[in-house]
């Protein structure tokens, strides 16, 4: 497997990896990574890759079989060889928009309390599809209260339960269509504030600010409706 540096430390920038292998597509595989594989929503992570005698651009990163990392290459060039110690380089300002963004929309279901049917991150914007009959009456106070807790400042933090305490307190997904990755015997948690602040607790993979403060304010945009009782609510940074 990958060691994930990317959710140990997710403002690493620069590690060094060594290659354990090439993917039948091209892909280059490593031991471990700070970039984020694809999944859930948000996308990989890009940036380059540097060795000795070469350098590459790296387009983005993908889950492979194994529990491994498959690094894409931006361009048809000559592959680290397996073995090769390499230096990963993060194209952070991406990386870290992804993230302000991904806490946003956790943010933007607990002050749209409804199921969620879908999801995803960009690193200008992010929506939600949320299980919403009807439209919400006063968009301007949704806001509001988005902002509001941005600007409390709450920290992010991790935990871990096992495959049978998700099971057994279902309550705590918000995602309708898909669960939570089971079978490796516990599902990692993100929770914003702690004790009596704690505004948030969901299963998930991705990464995320240190601290609510630090996405800066966001603006909620248009509603579209999505079928019968879809509605998909956008969200956007402001710098």
């Amino acid at each position: 497997m990958t060691e994930p540096l990317f959710r140990t430390d997710p403002y690493l920038r620069e590690a060094e990896a060594r290659v354990i292998g090439h993917t039948a597509e091209g892909g280059i595989l490593i031991d471990r990574s700070i970039f984020y594989p694809t999944g859930g929503g948000q996308p990989g992570d890009s940036g380059c890759l540097v060795w000795d005698g070469g350098r590459l651009p790296i387009a983005t990163a993908l889950k492979a079989e194994g529990g491994r990392v498959a690094l894409v290459p931006a361009e048809a060039a000559a592959l680290p060889p397996e073995g090769a110690p390499v230096r990963q380089i993060l194209d952070w300002d991406r990386r870290h928009r992804h993230m302000r963004v991904h806490t946003a929309l956790h943010l933007l279901s607990v002050v749209i309390p409804l199921p969620v049917t879908g999801g995803q991150i960009g690193a200008e914007r992010g929506r939600l599809d949320f299980d919403m009959p009807e439209p919400p009456a006063d968009v301007a106070a949704l806001e509001e209260a988005l902002n509001a807790l941005v600007g409390r400042d709450l920290p992010v933090s991790e935990d871990w339960i096992t495959d049978a305490e998700l099971l057994a307190d279902p309550s705590i997904v918000k995602t309708m269509s898909v669960m939570p990755p089971t079978g490796q015997g516990r599902v990692r948690l993100v929770r914003i504030g702690q004790g009596a602040d704690q505004v948030d607790l969901q299963p998930c993979g991705g990464t995320h600010v240190a601290r609510t403060g630090e996405i800066g304010r966001v603006a909620i945009g248009k509603i579209e409706k999505k079928g019968r009782q879809n509605r998909r609510v956008t969200l956007a940074l402001a710098d």
